[in-house]
């Protein structure tokens, strides 16, 4: 029998490693040096009586235990950070440190006017942002490394709960002179002319539900980065494309002679929501941000 267990700074320490592959860029994450994290990652392998980490000159290989005892390490590492969450949470709402990614789609459209008014409402919140992919963000959220995200509905994003904010409309941006006004639907757009962002971000999903012909998945232009890209490749006459009305409204067609059209489709809108991990002790709390978010939108 054990005389005593792993830390959680140990834990810490072999989940940053794992992050980073690297033991100085580990180290650094953790604000030590490379000779203490590796210090107490012998003496975590010691104390379980286990190699959790293949070392070599180049390369760092995690063991099939020391992947397994990773996962668990993550899970215990959440659940405390957790503990510490949920006594701040019923003393002050809304005070402390707060991890939220954001989707490339939403963050510089919908951010620079809600922060100044959500620091100015709740100066005590210190608010840390990541700007990610929506599955990259999903992935964050399950692995502990933020605690909520910022995504645009739907999306599959296991397990999750939510709460929604506002229904986003998608538009249609055209070269100038390409789609005749009004209304455009969806068989009136040519496939092979159609731009979508790549793999990861929800909304090209959310343009092909709107569009709702699955021979785009495979024809369509999968080529933009961000909206920002997209706009200036329809800009350029290369192709259409679906935007949301958010970004409309911050401005992302100005200088260009794109032209919007409205879609007529059952899935021309997606859901902004504030997601979060099921179960947290932080739910309350994060049902009130989101209940803020609303009134300071309007």
């Amino acid at each position: 029998m054990m005389s005593y267990l792993p830390t959680l700074r140990q834990l810490q320490y072999l989940v940053a490693l794992n992050d980073h592959g690297h033991f100085g860029k580990a180290a650094e994450s953790c604000f030590i040096t490379q000779s203490t994290l590796s210090a107490s990652l012998r003496e975590l392998e010691s104390l379980l009586g286990s190699t959790l980490v293949e070392r070599s000159r180049r390369v760092i290989r995690f063991t099939p235990l020391g992947a397994r005892i990773v996962a668990k390490a993550r899970i215990v590492l959440r659940q405390a950070e957790e503990l510490a969450d949920l006594a701040r949470a019923e003393r002050e709402p809304l005070t402390g440190e707060l991890r939220m990614a954001v989707i490339p789609t939403i963050a510089p459209f919908l951010l620079p006017p809600l922060l100044p008014a959500l620091r100015a409402a709740h100066p005590q919140l210190k608010l840390f942002l990541r700007e990610e992919p929506s599955a990259s963000a999903c992935d964050s959220l399950h692995r502990g490394n933020v605690d909520c995200v910022l995504l645009a509905m739907p999306f599959e994003c296991g397990e999750i709960a939510s709460e929604p904010l506002f229904e986003d409309s998608l538009l249609v941006a055209a070269p100038q002179g390409e789609v005749p006004d009004g209304d455009v639907r969806p068989e009136d757009l040519n496939a092979a002319r159609m731009l979508l962002l790549e793999d990861g971000h929800c909304l090209k999903d959310h343009a092909l539900a709107a569009c709702n012909r699955p021979e785009m998945r495979s024809s369509a232009m999968m080529l933009g980065t961000s909206l920002h890209t997209l706009v200036q490749m329809v800009d350029n006459r290369l192709g259409v494309t679906l935007v949301p009305q958010m970004a409309l409204d911050a401005g992302l067609l100005d200088g260009t002679t794109v032209e919007v059209h409205p879609l007529v489709s059952d899935h021309a809108a997606r859901q902004v929501a504030l997601i979060w991990r099921p179960g947290s002790p932080r739910e309350e709390e994060f049902r009130l941000l989101a209940a803020e978010l609303r009134r300071l939108r309007t």
